[in-house]
């Protein structure tokens, strides 16, 4: 943070006159231990309060809240021979990603400890969970009631309503949000008023004004950031699309990845995925035309998918592009929320529904569904292999492959290709048919026994099911998916 940004949290902080759990002033301590504790009781009490960050805050009377200055900077202190802050990272659990500043204040001498509420699970200090109860902290395992609330809050938590950033100034807000592709994005005219575009982004929620500065959103952030690498938490969010040589990883030709907001740099990364991709050629009446093995529009519904649906509550990871000679695999952390039998016919549902409303109003995805109908759709026009829609247990992968003939199809990918094609039938409001399967996979009709052999072979996974079961005739009888 600035100086301008700490004056700012500073002031903000002291002048509350209430009894604040997820804030603690002291004078002076340099006891190490107990700092950890207030870190675990912070932490754990922001989380219950649904606040994003606690404060332990020195050089402030705990009484009145007057200035006084301290004499410890944490900084530099140690315990033993280490800084502490590895000292007490060490002994936290989970290890809070919190922040120490040393600054001055009307000439005296501030420190500040910026704690973030915990996710997923109370904040332990050397296998001890603690939490603030009025002025005392005490330890958390006397309060159950409120350590279920720590829990069930935690499990609660939406991403977009984090705080990506804190506590800058307008000058500052406007360096690290691209305000103007808001604009451009939803085709409304830009004020000049820059207050009115505050007013703006805080009716969206990308921020959040306080008395003398701005907290940006992960929303915000995610969204709009010019570069995502200046917001710390987001940093590994950034989209990154990989080129192998060959069907395997041994060999990287490049990687890009995207530093900018996801709104901003969508119809980028498209293209430039789009660029990587093989061509083919095709000889019309006058011309020859090189067309792209993978459809575009195929890949813009499947990386808008990975986008909205990643569980961004996984850390270290985020959407993948990986192009490989023979397929493309899009990958997001978290696990798949309905079956991946069911994607095409699903209601939509997402872990991050703000993310996917502006998104949808931006038209970068779809409204009605989750877009996968287009998807094999495309693939059916281009005569691609089905798609594959994997749950990897910790993220979600699908594949799309290059071309191959009949031949070169196993039967998994024929009788997953034949599922498919008759759940698209079903959600267009048609039947699958020996006919329409044939299309699909351009067989002549007098080869329709092969056909019905991959159609038997569905059945018998029993993906698929005869619309009407006393029709002996294969070659006329209508099929739907098995959930239908």
């Amino acid at each position: 943070m600035t100086q301008n940004e700490l004056t700012n949290l500073l002031e903000e902080q002291i002048k509350i006159t209430y009894e604040c759990e997820w804030i603690e002033f002291k004078e002076n301590n340099s006891d190490i231990e107990m700092i950890g504790k207030y870190l675990s009781a912070l932490s754990n009490a922001a989380c219950y309060r649904n606040k994003d960050f606690g404060y332990l805050i020195y050089g402030v009377k705990d009484n009145d809240h007057t200035i006084v200055g301290t004499t410890f900077n944490p900084l530099k202190a140690k315990k033993g021979n280490e800084e502490i802050k590895h000292w007490l990272l060490q002994r936290l659990s989970p290890k809070i990603d919190f922040q120490i500043y040393f600054f001055q204040y009307q000439n005296k001498d501030i420190a500040i400890f910026t704690i973030p509420a915990t996710i997923n699970t109370p904040v332990r200090f050397s296998h001890t969970a603690y939490i603030r109860i009025g002025s005392i902290t005490r330890e958390l395992k006397e309060f159950p009631e409120i350590e279920r609330k720590i829990w069930a809050n935690s499990e609660n938590t939406e991403f977009e309503k984090g705080i990506a950033i804190s506590n800058i100034s307008t000058d500052k807000l406007f360096e690290l949000l691209d305000y103007a592709k808001y604009y451009e994005l939803l085709k409304l005219p830009q004020p000049f008023d820059k207050e009115i575009i505050i007013q703006k982004m805080e009716e969206e929620n990308f921020i959040i004004k306080k008395l003398q500065s701005f907290d940006v959103t992960n929303l915000g952030a995610i969204l709009f950031a010019r570069e995502l690498d200046k917001f710390e938490k987001l940093s590994r969010k950034a989209i990154r699309i990989i080129l192998y040589k060959g069907k395997n990883r041994l060999t990287t030709i490049k990687e890009h990845p995207s530093n900018k907001g996801y709104a901003i740099d969508f119809a980028a990364i498209i293209d430039y995925i789009d660029d990587q991709l093989p061509t083919n050629e095709e000889i019309g009446k006058a011309f020859r035309e090189q067309i792209k093995v993978y459809p575009k529009l195929a890949i813009r519904e499947l990386v808008a998918n990975a986008i909205i649906h990643q569980d961004f509550h996984v850390s270290g990871t985020s959407v993948s592009i990986e192009i490989f000679d023979d397929r493309i695999e899009i990958s997001n952390p978290g696990k798949p929320l309905i079956e991946t039998q069911r994607f095409i016919d699903h209601k939509p549902q997402s872990r991050n529904e703000k993310l996917a409303y502006f998104m949808r109003r931006i038209n970068i995805c779809e409204e009605r569904g989750s877009g996968i109908d287009k998807v094999i759709n495309e693939c059916e026009i281009h005569q691609l292999p089905a798609p594959n829609f994997l749950d990897n247990g910790n993220y979600t992968n699908v594949i799309l492959y290059a071309p191959k003939t009949l031949r070169q199809l196993d039967l998994t990918d024929k009788i997953r290709a034949c599922y498919q094609h008759c759940s698209l039938k079903y959600v267009s409001g048609e039947f699958m048919t020996n006919q329409s399967l044939r299309e699909r996979f351009a067989i002549d009709e007098k080869n329709y026994s092969t056909v019905s052999r991959i159609i038997g072979a569905t059945k018998s996974e029993n993906l698929i099911k005869e619309y009407n079961p006393e029709n002996k005739a294969n070659k006329y009888t209508k099929y739907l998916p098995y959930w239908a």
